[in-house]
C-alpha cells in the first residue's frame, strides 16, 4: 500500500514522500526515513481528524506479540515507524529490510524544523514537571502546553477518559504523548475513536527528555552500532536491567518462531 502526504506545508508536495509498508512480526511498518517522516508530519492538515504515529521498539514488540489488544493499538496507527536498530538487525536476519528511524531523532527534528511555525499549538502529555517550559525554551516555541496524567492509566478507565477530555480541550496541532507503552497508545487510540480531536499524536518515549538534556543519549557511534540500549542500561541499571537483560532477549525467539510460521510465509507471498 502507498499514499502521498497532504500538499499543505510550503516547500513540500505529494511527490516528496511515498509511504511503503513492510510486514514484520505481524505488524505493518512504514518504511520512512527521517526526512520522509518529517514531510508527512509537516504536510498533514491540522484540521483533519486526529491521527497518531507509533514508534515500536523491542519492548513494544514483545507486548504486541503477547496481547492482541496491544497489537491492535499499533495496527490502528496512521504511521508505524521502527524505532529500533536492534529490530532492524533481527529483521535483516530473516530477509526483511526494515530501516530504523529512532523516535528521539524524529522528535528533535520536528520541534526544531525551520518549517514549523514557532507559534504552532503543541501539547506534551506526561513527562517531568516543567518539561513543557524547557522544550519551549530549547526550541523557541510559544504555543507549548503540558498536562501530566496520573499513573496507572492502563487500569483506570475513568482517569483515561479524563485525560482524553483534557487533551481534546487543548486543540493542539501536535501532541507528544509520553506516558509509557501501552498507555500512550491507549490514549491515542481513544482520541482517534472519539472523533473530537484534530492534529497528530506522536507516541514517544524519552525523546523530549533527551532533547532538553534531562537524560543523556548514547554517543552517535553507539547509536549507529545498535548499542544505545547498552548505554541506557549503564545510565539507569536499576530501572532498565530487567527490560534489557531478562525480557528483551526474548525477542530473538519471537523472531525465530515467526520466521517458521505460516503467517511469515503468507506475508512473503503477498
Amino acid at each position: 500500500m502507498s499514499f502521498a502526504v497532504d500538499p499543505i506545508c510550503p516547500g513540500h508536495s505529494t511527490q516528496d514522500a511515498v509511504n511503503q509498508q513492510i510486514s514484520f512480526l505481524d505488524l505493518d511498518f512504514d518504511r520512512l526515513d527521517l526526512t520522509e517522516a518529517l514531510v508527512f508530519l509537516l504536510s498533514a492538515h491540522p484540521q483533519k481528524p486526529f491521527r497518531y504515529l507509533v514508534t515500536p521498539n523491542v519492548d513494544h514488540m514483545l507486548r504486541v506479540n503477547i496481547s492482541a489488544k496491544v497489537a491492535q493499538l499499533y495496527r490502528d496507527a496512521w504511521l508505524c515507524i521502527n524505532d529500533s536498530r536492534v529490530l532492524s538487525l533481527l529483521a535483516r536476519m530473516i530477509g526483511v529490510d526494515l530501516p530504523a528511524t529512532p523516535g528521539s531523532d524524529l522528535v528533535a527534528a520536528l520541534l526544531t524544523h525551520p518549517d514549523l511555525d514557532r507559534s504552532t499549538p503543541i501539547l506534551i502529555v506526561g513527562g517531568t514537571t516543567g518539561l513543557g517550559t524547557l522544550v519551549a525554551e530549547r526550541c523557541g516555541l510559544t504555543g507549548v502546553t503540558q498536562i501530566r496524567p496520573p499513573m496507572g492509566l492502563r487500569d483506570d478507565p475513568v482517569a483515561l477518559a479524563k485525560t482524553v477530555s483534557e487533551i481534546e480541550a487543548v486543540r493542539a496541532q501536535f501532541m507528544f504523548i509520553a506516558v509509557g507503552s501501552p498507555q500512550q497508545e491507549m490514549i491515542a487510540a481513544a482520541l482517534s475513536r472519539g472523533g473530537q480531536a484534530h492534529g497528530i499524536g506522536l507516541c514517544i518515549g524519552v525523546g523530549l527528555e533527551f532533547l532538553v538534556g534531562e537524560r543523556r543519549r548514547a554517543p552517535a557511534i553507539m547509536q549507529a552500532a545498535g548499542l544505545e540500549w547498552l548505554f541506557r542500561l549503564a545510565c539507569e541499571p536499576r530501572r532498565l536491567c530487567r527490560r534489557y537483560l531478562v525480557d528483551g532477549p526474548r525477542i530473538v525467539w519471537v523472531v525465530l518462531n515467526y520466521a517458521r510460521s505460516d503467517r511469515w510465509r503468507r506475508s512473503r507471498a503477498a
